[in-house]
């Protein structure tokens, strides 16, 4: 009897621990993003001085707007990878007299170097003519029933 008890004990461990290798590379796992995506090159846009429109306009909505600091607004940014990398980016602009004057967190703007800037290159875009496409049963069949010649449409 008593080996028994053992043997069930055992097997209620081993079963238990079996629940802790989830995380192996059998099982599939989403990656989750969670707040603003915060890139440098948009941190870049950022100038002092810029109004809290533009600045919305630029990074989106803060994700925390504090009712008692509202010269301030943060936003975050975190990406946790099916593998269990972890990326986590937060900026914090600061305003005064409702325009940008500072910006702390972990991404900074940069001066940008002329010399690594790609040349601003002019782009011609070629509309084709549209095809005349003969209409078909149901159109034809709503045109009869409406009284109305196919070309009245403009097609």
């Amino acid at each position: 009897m008593n080996v028994l008890k053992i043997i069930i004990t055992l097997f209620f461990c081993l079963w238990l621990g079996a629940c802790s290798i989830a995380r192996s590379t059998l099982v599939h796992h989403v990656d989750v993003q969670q707040g603003n995506v915060i890139t440098q090159e948009t941190i870049n846009q950022l100038t002092p001085g810029m109004s809290r429109r533009q600045v919305q306009f630029v990074l989106g909505s803060p994700m925390i707007a504090d009712v008692f600091h509202q010269d301030r607004w943060d936003y975050i940014y975190l990406m946790q990878t099916g593998k269990g990398a972890t990326t986590h980016k937060h900026v914090t602009l600061f305003f005064e007299n409702d325009t940008l004057s500072r910006i702390s967190g972990t991404l900074h703007p940069q001066e940008s170097d002329p010399s690594t800037e790609p040349p601003n290159q002019q782009v011609s875009l070629v509309v084709p003519t549209r095809e005349r496409v003969p209409p078909g049963v149901f159109n034809r069949f709503w045109h009869w029933i409406t009284f109305r010649d196919i070309d009245e449409d403009g097609r």
